[in-house]
């Protein structure tokens, strides 16, 4: 036997309090009725009251309650074997996380709201498959496609502007590792989400984007930041805040290059979507495209399915229950 609501346990301390209620007011009572009268005349007064008649409701009802209470933790016991299929997408999410993302004209940073927005963007997910790649001037595979998204979340919440060492923006980069990433021979069912302020530094990010299309890739870009831009800030050891500077010494201002991003997704047949503080985008992009695309189906698992059993319990306790309110407390003349 299992029961598929465990967590209702706590409901035990209501049927627990209702019999400490029972005993004390039993209890009071007769207090009350020795106080009333003397037991002679006690028991001409009370001549019509059945005292085990009410002991017997009260435990009727306390009982119709734990059956209920019983049926509540929806307890299962036999199973079949299934086959569980499902059907998604594989999507990979691209990060940028450059020092140029600490900027904050998206709040907090925008390096921080972009981990926001993703993991509020995996509660949409319905058996899509989601990976991670981190970029800056190289990138690095964080998570691997996967259904796992607690696992996920967990790769993304160690992500900070020091997960890549070299420096720079290279989307390029992050297309590339997410070319070595898709599984082969697949020609469909990808989608590469790119969330970058599209300062690219190096590399043809064109080129491989016309690659990725071959590969049937989509790639969808999210464009957060400003066009007016927001000097970066880096926080040093001892607590201050300093401007992040060029090699020439000069504060470093950070600026949305949607251009860049706009062709990368036309080349691929994806979306474009500049992030603001009030909508980051992701949600849109998956309500708009991607739950709307032709879903790949993964291979079956069998899973064990249980019979549900809490029809019995339930079924006890009203008629329980329904026993306490027919019967009468009163004592029967003839």
């Amino acid at each position: 036997m299992r029961f598929a609501q465990p967590y209702f346990t706590l409901f035990i301390f209501v049927v627990l309090s209702l019999i400490l209620f029972y005993i004390w007011a039993f209890r009071m009572r007769k207090k009350a009725w020795d106080k009333f009268a003397q037991k002679s005349l006690l028991a001409e007064l009370l001549i019509q009251v059945n005292p085990g008649r009410q002991r017997l409701k009260a435990i009727l009802l306390i009982l119709g309650l734990l059956f209920c209470f019983f049926a509540l933790l929806r307890p299962q016991w036999g199973f079949k074997w299934q086959e569980l299929k499902r059907k998604g997408l594989d999507i990979i999410i691209a990060l940028d996380t450059s020092k140029s993302m600490l900027a904050n004209d998206i709040k907090p940073s925008r390096l921080e709201r972009a981990k926001l927005a993703i993991g509020d963007f995996t509660q949409d997910l319905k058996g899509d498959r989601i990976g991670l790649i981190t970029f800056a001037g190289s990138a690095f595979l964080g998570c691997p496609l996967t259904i796992d998204y607690g696992g996920f979340l967990l790769s993304l919440e160690n992500i900070d502007v020091n997960t890549i060492p070299k420096g720079g923006t290279s989307i390029s980069s992050a297309i590339k590792e997410a070319l070595r990433s898709y599984p082969a021979g697949e020609g469909k069912y990808k989608v590469l989400i790119i969330i970058t302020d599209g300062e690219d530094h190096e590399g043809d990010p064109l080129r491989l984007a016309e690659e990725a299309k071959k590969e049937g890739i989509i790639i969808c870009a999210i464009g957060i930041g400003t066009k007016e831009g927001e000097l970066v800030f880096l926080k040093q050891e001892d607590g201050r805040k300093e401007f992040l500077r060029d090699n020439e010494g000069n504060a470093v201002k950070s600026r949305l290059n949607e251009e860049v991003l706009q062709k990368i997704a036309l080349v691929c047949g994806g979306t474009y979507i500049r992030s603001t503080n009030i909508d980051f985008g992701l949600d849109l992009l998956y309500q708009g495209r991607l739950s709307k695309m032709e879903k790949r189906e993964f291979e079956g698992k069998m899973d064990k399915l249980y019979a549900e059993r809490f029809q019995i319990p339930l079924t006890i306790g009203l008629i329980l229950i329904l026993l306490e309110t027919v019967i009468s407390d009163r004592k029967n003349y003839r």
